[in-house]
């Protein structure tokens, strides 16, 4: 009798550890404007490549090649490359009044501001999103005040969410920008049941779902795939692959699926992978996705692949799971730098005048922040009260149910 060879469990391992050598040879990147754009009409089955190729629209040299650029005017971009240098400097503010006391926490989105700022613009108004905690930039774009912003984070007097949510998880109905949930992965299929809601209605609004690589473990994701495909929701359903989870590398949460994009492909849905440090890349994938969904096409599937340059939350540190210098070997580049570079090889933009718009927003932010922490703090003379609390929990009682509890006694 033979004896069976012993058994042994597969654990993924990063490439690299800490004190190593930053490697991010397994990102395969085609070359700027090489990837098809297909017709949005298209089947998953024909578009297989996308899922394992990454789209781009600016080249080293700062220049717009391919069939995928062309969505944007230069106002346009100006208005996208303002936007994520104000996402970065209100980050910069944030993260200093966390270190100073002033909020319990911050999570940054330090390299990635090109994925919600400029997915946001390819939105209509009535769309809505269903974001997690690092699309801060699908309300900056869309021109949410800054300073309701952080009344939320200080959770203040004037907190538009009364000190109902942690800090930094945003709620606005009228921005398109559903509740954050703690719950990872809960608001993926949330977005597909709203998106069939949408078409049940026969609306013309759509939904847009956000998850990290890391949540894409979740059974939620899978659950909201089902549904997705199954009733071709007019949603698009994002995955924010910024290399790392909480603490864990992308390829624990990947699996042997070779990308989170692929996964789209075993239900039928067209799936894409995106720089996610190109802006005009992600304006355009998203555009193409939104179109798809508004012609009653179905879900479309995108990976957005970006990197974290800063810790997951101010309660993290990264420098115990990955190499220091890991974030300047990131191939993609600076999504804020490459903008730049772009519109100043475009003629509408320049050193100086990048400079200035720099000490602008800087300013802007801080004007904000002073009118944000002039509020008084919630429920300064103590507990809240018992209305405080119930309130906006429950809907009013309807008076014909108030007076009948009233004949009853109650």
């Amino acid at each position: 009798m033979v004896d069976s060879a012993r058994l042994s469990l597969h654990v993924p391992e990063p490439a690299v550890r800490p004190g190593g050598q930053p490697d991010f040879s397994n990102v395969k990147i085609a070359k700027a404007g090489s990837v098809p754009r297909p017709g949005v009409d298209v089947a998953s089955e024909d578009i297989r490549d996308l899922a394992y190729s990454i789209i781009r629209v600016l080249n080293r040299d700062g220049e717009a090649v391919g069939p995928w650029a062309g969505s944007l005017s230069d106002e346009e971009l100006l208005t996208g490359l303002r936007n994520m240098m104000k996402l970065r400097a209100f980050d910069a503010r944030m993260l200093m009044a966390q270190r100073q006391g002033k909020t319990s926490f911050y999570m940054q989105h330090l390299g990635e501001e090109a994925v919600s700022c400029a997915f946001r613009k390819a939105l209509k108004k009535g769309d809505m999103n269903f974001p997690t905690y690092r699309q801060a930039g699908l309300l900056i774009a869309d021109d949410y005040p800054m300073v309701e912003m952080m009344n939320q984070i200080y959770s203040n007097e004037s907190d538009p969410l009364h000190g109902r949510q942690l800090p930094i998880m945003y709620s606005s109905k009228e921005h398109g920008f559903f509740t954050i949930s703690g719950n990872l992965a809960t608001q993926y299929v949330q977005a597909v049941g709203w998106a069939m809601a949408s078409a049940i209605k026969n609306d013309s609004r759509i939904a847009a779902a956000w998850i990290g690589d890391g949540s894409t473990a979740e059974s939620d994701f899978h659950s909201a795939l089902v549904f997705a495909s199954t009733y071709k929701a007019p949603v698009i359903l994002n995955i924010v692959n910024n290399q790392w989870a909480i603490s864990t590398f992308q390829g624990i949460a990947r699996g042997g699926s070779g990308t989170f994009a692929a996964r789209g492909l075993g239900f039928g849905i067209p799936a894409l992978r995106v720089d996610g440090n190109d802006y005009l890349a992600v304006h355009a994938v998203a555009r193409w996705a939104a179109e798809r969904a508004r012609r009653n096409l179905g879900p479309t599937l995108i990976e957005h692949v970006t990197y974290r340059v800063g810790a997951h939350s101010t309660s993290d540190d990264p420098s115990a799971y990955r190499p220091k210098t890991e974030s300047e070997a990131w191939p993609l580049g600076d999504p804020v730098l490459r903008l730049k570079k772009h519109l100043i090889v475009k003629g509408v933009w320049s050193e100086e005048r990048h400079v200035q718009a720099e000490a602008e927003i800087t300013d802007e932010v801080i004007e904000a922040q002073r009118q944000a922490e002039a509020h008084g703090t919630l429920h300064a003379g103590g507990k809240p009260s018992v209305r405080d609390i119930f309130e906006g929990v429950y809907a009013e009682m309807p008076a014909h149910i108030r007076r009948q509890r009233q004949k009853a006694g109650y």
